[in-house]
């Protein structure tokens, strides 16, 4: 299944368009790929090539003192001072993520290309929410290398690919605010993850709390299913302001990942072994979805909606997997951004 492994934060891109904002004097939007970005008026040009910082950035103080009100000190995260990026709304119009000139790299040579990766040369990090006690766990060791991460791409960053990715047809589930967790048998060891690290067994710590409670791993060595991994979105109580009202916590599985054969399972497979092993599996908007003629801008607006889980609340977005399981992407509903940033 196609995938990014680590998520490139700022990346060298070009400014497609340019439009003004209705009653907005000072500012316009500009267009990278699929993002609408704010910026000052006449500051960049349709065609500029730029440094364009994802929403989830955490950028530095150094780069771009202007994030940090007046009067206000910069947050620090990770030993950086700076601030992070989220989706906000300017005038009126949506922004996300944050433009800067090349000037920022002018020290670092002229040999990079559209699409180049300046996340490391920049200082600029992907911003987490620190992580509660009871999730944090003990760390046995580095997330298995044997396991892609979970982390599906935006599908704003797939506009050089979108003419293709619209001629397949793809399984829809909604995405899940909680915590990724992954459950595995590699080479008979089991092991239960949190998104970044092999985790130590804890009574204490609610991934493993949930993996025994389903009793996983009794249930995979009675099926004699070895070299599998389980990736799924724990929900409920502590985690991420448990959004969904859940009293208790549930794992919903969105992957089944074949060690052996380097596969994910397609979405078919999926749901017979969510049923085998008596799993919930992540709420099916749709068996079967093709784009067709619908443009990335409308593919997002679909990501709007009620979460199936509690209808009372917005769902974060939606997740779409190829039928034969080998690629997928996700949309953030801009109104669950707008709603939830902080």
């Amino acid at each position: 299944m196609t995938q990014i492994s680590n998520r490139e934060m700022a990346t060298i891109r070009s400014i497609i368009s340019i439009d003004t904002i209705p009653g907005a004097d000072a500012i316009e939007v500009a267009t990278v790929d699929g993002w609408k970005v704010v910026v000052k008026k006449s500051e960049y040009n349709v065609g500029d090539v730029v440094i364009y910082c994802e929403i989830d950035s955490f950028i530095p103080h150094s780069i771009a003192p202007f994030l940090t009100k007046a009067g206000q000190y910069p947050r620090e995260y990770e030993g950086i001072e700076g601030q992070p990026l989220r989706t906000v709304k300017l005038r009126g119009q949506l922004s996300q993520g944050l433009i800067l000139p090349m000037s920022c790299l002018t020290n670092y040579g002229a040999d990079l290309e559209i699409g180049d990766d300046v996340s490391a040369t920049l200082g600029i990090i992907k911003y987490e929410p620190p992580i509660a006690a009871h999730l944090s766990g003990l760390v046995k060791g580095a997330f298995p290398s044997s396991i892609p991460k979970t982390d599906e791409e935006r599908i704003q960053n797939l506009t050089a690919r979108w003419d293709d990715l619209q001629t397949y047809s793809y399984e829809v589930t909604e995405k899940l605010e909680g915590s990724s967790c992954t459950i595995a048998i590699v080479n008979g060891e089991f092991m239960v993850c949190s998104r970044n690290l092999n985790l130590k067994e804890d009574e204490h710590n609610t991934f493993w709390k949930a993996a025994r409670n389903l009793d996983i791993e009794n249930k995979l060595r009675i099926l004699n299913l070895d070299n599998i991994a389980i990736q799924g979105e724990l929900v409920g109580e502590g985690i991420e302001g448990n959004i969904y009202e859940i009293k208790g916590h549930m794992f919903y599985v969105y992957n089944f990942y074949s060690v052996t054969d380097g596969r994910y399972t397609n979405p078919n497979n999926r749901a017979k072994m969510c049923n085998e092993l008596g799993l919930n599996h992540v709420p099916v908007i749709k068996l079967m979805f093709n784009p067709g003629i619908l443009s990335i801008n409308d593919m997002i607006n679909l990501a709007d909606g009620q979460s199936v889980v509690n209808p009372k609340k917005l769902r974060e977005g939606l997740v779409y997997k190829r039928v034969d399981g080998q690629e997928h992407f996700k949309t953030i509903s801009n109104k669950y951004l707008l709603k939830h940033s902080t």
